[in-house]
């Protein structure tokens, strides 16, 4: 399968040290060295704008093609794989930034991979990366020489197959996870609320205190505070934040629901979620994004940490 080779920049490359290169003397870039840049390249926030969702299929954009190598950012919703495939003549690495994917390889039992741990490779890799969480996850990219082929193959008892047409193996993969969704349950223990807990925030890019209060002042974000009303009375309240208390939230964030607020409309909303210590914040910013939401992230340490920074407040109104 051959790609286009249009050259596309990022907006904001130049934030990660990357830019045009020379077109003369490439030079291949080592695993390592791709596994550094797929790491810078996530750590910054110009891509973000570029994601959209696709429940029918992977969504992919290059965000940067030079001689050396290409960035790519990909989103998947739950169920959507690659099918085993090689990358051509190229070596690799990626990192998932939301969610969780989970890497399958012919010789190895699968195994999930979480945000910021970047997997590298050489040539001649052959591995089927999927979305097996029920949440949508993001990953960045990268490949030296440009990535300009792929190979794809079918897995046949122990050996891989070549194959041609890739997109009926992966509409297939698609199928059989989500037949055997509803019977998850029966193969998962329980978990505690511990590991309920560090699962969500598995898939969050929580924020400090500051770096909410950034994001509300430069950017669209929307500061959502879901304490109850005893509780801010209490505690003290944030000039500008929206009030949606815990047990509607879903409701009025869902595009889909008739209940939702005006705001709503799609899926890309910036949404950062408070709460009084930063606990249920967590695991209502996950449920944001089980509903597609993939930016929904809370702060760290809640309201306590946001009035402990020096942040602006507006005072309890009744008495503790």
């Amino acid at each position: 399968m051959h790609l286009a080779t249009e050259e596309i920049l990022v907006r904001d490359a130049s934030n990660t040290g990357m830019s045009a290169e020379s077109q003369s003397g490439a030079v291949a870039k080592t695993p390592e060295e791709l596994a550094d840049i797929v790491s810078r390249f996530a750590s910054s926030d110009g891509w973000l704008d570029r994601v959209r969702l696709r429940a029918q299929h992977r969504w992919y954009e290059r965000l940067y093609h030079g001689p050396n190598y290409d960035i790519w950012v990909i989103s998947w919703m739950p169920g959507q794989s690659t099918g085993f495939h090689d990358h051509g003549d190229s070596a690799g690495a990626f990192v998932v930034t939301t969610g969780v994917l989970e890497e399958n390889r012919p010789d190895q039992h699968p195994f999930a991979i979480p945000p910021g741990n970047p997997r590298a490779f050489g040539r001649d890799y052959t591995h089927d990366v999927r979305n097996a969480s029920r949440a949508p996850a993001i990953s960045i990219h990268a490949y030296s020489p440009p990535l300009s082929e792929m190979n794809e193959y079918e897995l046949d008892g122990s050996q891989l197959v070549p194959r041609e047409q890739s997109s009926e193996r992966s509409a297939r993969l698609d199928q059989e996870w989500r037949a055997q969704s509803p019977n998850l349950s029966n193969h998962i223990g329980a978990l505690s609320i511990e590991q309920t807990l560090a699962a969500a925030r598995a898939r969050l890019r929580r924020l400090s205190p500051a770096e909410a209060y950034g994001a509300v002042v430069k950017t669209a974000a929307t500061l959502v505070d879901i304490r109850p009303e005893g509780q801010r009375a209490i505690e003290g309240s944030i000039p500008g934040a929206l009030i949606v208390e815990r047990n509607v939230l879903e409701w009025r964030f869902d595009p889909a629901s008739s209940a939702r607020l005006p705001l709503a409309t799609d899926h890309d909303l910036n949404v950062i979620v408070l709460c009084s210590e930063g606990y249920t914040s967590s695991l209502a910013a996950a449920a944001l994004q089980d509903l597609g939401l993939w930016r929904a992230t809370d702060v760290v340490g809640g309201f306590n940490a946001w009035r402990a920074t020096g942040l602006p407040i507006s005072p309890p109104t009744s008495a503790s």
